[in-house]
């Protein structure tokens, strides 16, 4: 059975803090009594009652029509000292933004193509976890991965504060 709610993780789990979006969904996912496999990067695709997991490495037009299921949709990513804040949270609304990277896409642009083809708005969110390390390994930092578990768990309330 589908939820409502929808949360997306994405990033390379194989650079070590950009792998947030899979650790996150890892915790949620086994809040809803799901196990996935220990190994960061494997597929994640879980539906159920109370939220619906993806795990990508990157947003792609498609997930329009994904998205364009629920009512609710939460991104989750890592970021860099660009933003100050170690836990970043962000109320999302259906805008095209212009990158200048052919393979790179914003959340908010996904939400742009559902509204304009599916007709459809989700409150959408976006979580992002400050990164300190970058390193070709699966595992986070000690400072990331304490911010990820917070993360995660404001997220899980997010999740059922209905």
């Amino acid at each position: 059975m589908k939820s409502d709610t929808l949360v997306i993780g994405y990033g390379n789990p194989d650079r070590q803090d950009d792998g947030v979006g899979w650790h996150v969904l890892k915790f949620l996912a086994e809040r809803t009594g799901h196990t996935i496999p220990d190994d960061p990067g494997a597929s994640i695709e879980i539906e159920n009652d109370t939220v619906d997991l993806l795990f990508t490495l990157q947003i792609y037009p498609e997930l329009a029509e994904t998205i364009s299921d629920y009512q609710r949709v939460c991104f989750v990513d890592a970021h860099t000292s660009d933003i100050p804040s170690e836990i970043s949270w962000v109320e999302l609304n259906p805008e095209y933004e212009k990158s200048p990277l052919t393979h790179h896409m914003s959340p908010k642009t996904v939400l742009s193509i559902a509204a304009m083809i599916y007709d459809h708005k989700p409150e959408a969110i976006l979580v992002s976890v400050r990164g300190y390390d970058f390193q070709f390994e699966r595992s986070l930092s000690p400072k990331t991965d304490k911010l990820t578990k917070q993360a995660a768990k404001r997220i899980w309330e997010w999740i059922n504060r209905l």
